[in-house]
């Protein structure tokens, strides 16, 4: 059984400190080099490299010609699955579609900026855009439904989900669910960089996509990064990480308990309980084990791993202050604050994707149920990113009107500050030379 890491934050170095920031992806070198020739056979080859690397990458037999999901592969997973998990993935398929419609922006909107200038903004949809649903430790259909439900809010005209199939060549039946009740009905095979190569460059099955946007492994953050500049893709979405903030007016089992939910998701995800109470620290480091019974054999060693550290365990410091700055510095994905008071606590995590307060607010509620969205930035981009939402599948566009009356006030200012700068033509145009022209027009 491996040991629960407990660092001691006021005797760390500046250098042991730094250590604790790492991630998975810090260096993306090796999978850089490793994704490019299989990106380069994609370009080339389309579909047939798409199920030349799912034989070699998933160990699955698919068909070129069988890409996409089918109408029966789709009546297939609806008939595969409980009528009481549908249930569920409908009840959170609501609870996300009401959080992301109340992110939609007006349509258009007018300020006069002066008398005779209207100015404002204009919200439309991306075009296109890839929606990834990564496969490897496990199916997420609530990934699905995180990226396809704000995206269909937001109107993009062609939505696609890409998730590797699994060792029978076949879709994960929730996903094809919770594609359907999201509104997407193109849902394709191809994971990790396959999925980014294909959405690049398109293929004779998967549409070309202006964007890709969901979570996925170190292969498919590079991949992104290799075609940054064929595909857009606005945040990084990697291994699962956590931060659970906790204080002595909770229980240390309940933090034991709850430092599990993102750690069990992979050896490369990040899981670190803060507290300043030492002996809360070393009950819960004691406790932590007690729930590996509960848990399948493969989950105690994904979580196992992570907290023996170095990208996880429980950090001990010396005060409140210490344990804001360490997770300010830390930016996580997920942020919870177990406390009887965590509102008092809020005000000072400024660096946090998502921030979940109380005793009863389980990540795993936010992950699937509440209704914000589970794909957040990690690898410390909670710094500068926000969660994925719906303005990532909208763009906005300026817009402005002026009236002979704004004009007159406008014009002649516009003209001077243009002088200034030595653009002639910029000048000119907002000159006299422009009513001289209008004047010609009309007297046609």
């Amino acid at each position: 059984m491996r040991t629960i890491a407990l660092y001691d934050y006021a005797t760390l170095s500046e250098a042991d400190r730094a250590a604790l920031l790492r991630r998975t992806e810090d260096d993306l070198s090796d999978y850089i080099a490793k994704v490019t020739p299989v990106i380069e056979e994609v370009r080339q080859n389309g579909d047939e490299a798409i199920a030349k690397f799912v034989k070699q990458f998933d160990k699955a037999e698919i068909d070129p010609q069988n890409i996409l999901a089918t109408e029966a592969e789709f009546d297939a997973a609806f008939d595969a699955l409980d009528d009481e998990f549908i249930d569920v993935l409908r009840y959170a398929a609501d609870n996300i579609k009401r959080f992301h419609e109340m992110q939609k922006p007006e349509d258009i909107w007018w300020t006069e900026i002066r008398p005779g200038v209207k100015v404002g903004e204009r919200a439309t949809p991306i075009e296109s855009c890839a929606l990834y649903s990564p496969r490897g430790k496990g199916s997420f259909p609530s990934v699905t439904l995180m990226t396809a439900i704000p995206a269909v809010v937001a109107g993009v005209k062609t939505p696609v989900i890409l998730t590797p199939p699994g060792p029978d060549g076949e879709i994960d039946p929730a996903t094809l669910v919770a594609a359907r009740i999201a509104g997407v009905e193109l849902v394709g095979r191809a994971g990790g960089p396959l999925a980014v190569a294909a959405a690049a460059f398109g293929t004779a099955s998967i549409p070309k996509c202006l964007k890709i946007e969901g979570p996925g492994s170190p292969w498919f953050v590079a991949a992104k990064h290799v075609l940054a500049d064929k595909i857009s893709s606005r945040l990084p979405a990697g291994p699962s990480e956590v931060v659970v903030l906790a204080d002595n007016t909770v229980s240390p089992r309940l933090a034991a308990l709850d430092i599990l939910i993102e750690s069990e998701h992979g050896a490369d995800s990040s899981g670190f309980l803060v507290t300043w109470d030492r002996a809360f620290a070393e009950e819960a480091a004691r406790l932590i084990p007690e729930f590996y019974p509960h848990m399948s054999a493969e989950r105690v060693d994904y979580a196992s791993a992570v907290l023996a550290g170095p990208r996880g365990g429980i950090v001990l410091t010396e005060s409140p202050e210490q344990a804001y700055q360490f997770i300010n510095d830390y930016a996580p994905e997920h942020c919870q604050i177990l406390s009887k008071e965590a509102e008092t606590h809020l005000p000072h995590i400024t660096n946090a994707s998502e921030v979940l307060l109380g005793e009863y607010a389980a990540g795993s509620l936010a992950n699937y149920m509440m209704g914000p969205n589970c794909v957040l930035p990690t690898s410390g981009a909670a710094h500068i990113h926000s969660p994925l939402g719906v303005m990532d599948f909208m763009k906005l566009s300026s817009v402005g009107m002026v009236t002979k009356e704004g004009f007159a006030e406008m014009g002649p200012k516009t003209e001077i500050f243009a002088r200034y700068e030595g653009f002639d033509a910029h000048a000119n145009a907002v000159s006299d030379l422009r009513y001289e022209v209008m004047n010609e027009d009309t007297n046609k």
